[in-house]
């Protein structure tokens, strides 16, 4: 069993920058590849970034490409999500999921645990 909680969510103004952390315990991370996801109030969860088990490979939404950078440290098990030019439009609940394999992606059947969110508030 794996339990993943986040943290580091909050309010910030457009254009500010905030940095989600996501830490396991229960079984070591660093098989697995991670990932995050978000979803905003009446829309699907959706997928923001994802990270190799080495930390080597990463790939990212469109829509948070160049402004997020995902991250890991194997030794504590966690992984981060560090959010810079943030715009309202990124405002949602931030989710952490461990990957079933070394890879991920950006679809959700691809992550078997998940933590229980952090709120990310994006005022302009």
């Amino acid at each position: 069993q794996v339990q993943l909680v986040e943290s580091g969510g909050g309010l910030v103004q457009a254009g500010g920058s905030l940095r989600l952390s996501c830490a396991a315990s229960g079984r070591t991370l660093s098989s697995y590849a991670m990932g995050w996801f978000r979803q905003a109030p009446g829309k699907e969860r959706e997928f923001v970034a994802t990270i190799s088990w080495s930390g080597g490979s990463t790939s990212y939404a469109d829509s948070v490409k160049g402004r997020f950078t995902i991250s890991r440290d194997n030794a504590k098990n966690t992984v981060y999500l560090e959010m810079n030019s943030l715009k309202p439009e990124d405002t949602a609940v931030y989710y952490c999921a461990k990957a079933k394999g070394f890879s991920g992606g950006p679809y959700y059947t691809m992550y078997d645990y998940w933590g229980q969110g952090t709120q990310v508030t994006v005022s302009s």
